[in-house]
């Protein structure tokens, strides 16, 4: 670890593993005690830092930037519709690439998510009203919409790599939007935004919204409300009516213009808008 060739966090799984093996071995008999086992065998750890998007702005900023390498991009637009899953249905990055259309029903407004983690990784999410309308745009975009065929699939209908997703689609669509957001002098995206800070969006985004940590659970696909209260429930960007802006974000209306700073304004005298 000196060295910096294994960390802490390592380390200690590695021991973890060992101390449920000779737990094994002390109850068939085959040694007197446990010696990986008790805290000070293990080396403090810093906690990771993990990171989501707090703000209207920000999802809003990327969701823009993925549009715009769609409308570049040779192979049929999915860049957009991909990250608003990602972001607005919590969906793990495996979970979102092998989706197929027989998965998603627009009339419902429902997105069947067949798990393989665990029995509540199996969920059907309620879709967002800017989600739905993201994936009824990207249906009417795709010719090959069989009930079989991948929702996000490639040019030859194969399933996406999540290492392609995360370096060719999330990582340009990062750069683009912190350029957009440099330009009018606005702090931009979190460093080292993966796929899975977009799913911490997600679960942040409902309880910002007030929904309850049962509710939250089941859209996340946990077995229970506690582990998306502990390790999910970021504390949204509250400042200057951010909740207004991340509701009207969701529900498709005009979040730019929402919240106490556009109420401030709205009320300013002509003299106080030219200065």
């Amino acid at each position: 670890m000196r060295e910096g060739q294994i960390g802490a966090t390592s380390i200690n799984t590695c021991l973890r593993t060992m101390a449920a093996i000779f737990e094994q071995a002390v109850e068939y008999g085959h040694v007197d005690r446990n010696p990986a086992k008790g805290r000070r065998r293990r080396l403090p750890a810093a906690k990771p830092r993990r990171t989501y998007l707090d703000r209207a702005e920000h999802i809003a900023a990327l969701l823009d930037a993925a549009g715009d390498l769609d409308a570049a991009g040779r192979v049929a637009g999915y860049r957009r519709p991909l990250l608003a899953v990602l972001s607005l249905a919590g969906l793990r990055i495996d979970e979102a690439l092998r989706l197929r259309w027989r998965h998603v029903d627009l009339a419902r407004g429902t997105l069947r998510v067949p798990g393989t983690k665990t029995d509540a990784a199996d969920r059907t999410v309620n879709l967002l009203p800017l989600l739905r309308d993201e994936l009824a745009t990207h249906a009417a975009d795709r010719r090959d919409r069989a009930p079989d065929a991948y929702v996000f699939g490639t040019s030859t209908g194969g399933k996406q790599s999540a290492t392609n997703i995360r370096r060719r689609v999330l990582a340009r669509a990062v750069e683009l939007a912190n350029e957009r957001l440099a330009a009018r002098d606005v702090e931009g995206l979190p460093d080292g935004l993966t796929p899975h800070s977009l799913r911490r969006t997600f679960a942040s985004l409902l309880y910002a919204l007030g929904e309850s940590p049962p509710f939250v659970m089941s859209q996340m696909g946990h077995t229970s409300p506690n582990l998306a209260l502990a390790i999910y429930a970021r504390e949204m960007d509250r400042r200057d009516g951010e909740p207004e802006r991340l509701r009207a974000l969701i529900e498709g209306a005009d979040w730019a213009s929402t919240g106490t700073g556009a109420r401030e304004r709205a009320i300013e005298t002509p003299e106080q808008a030219a200065a």
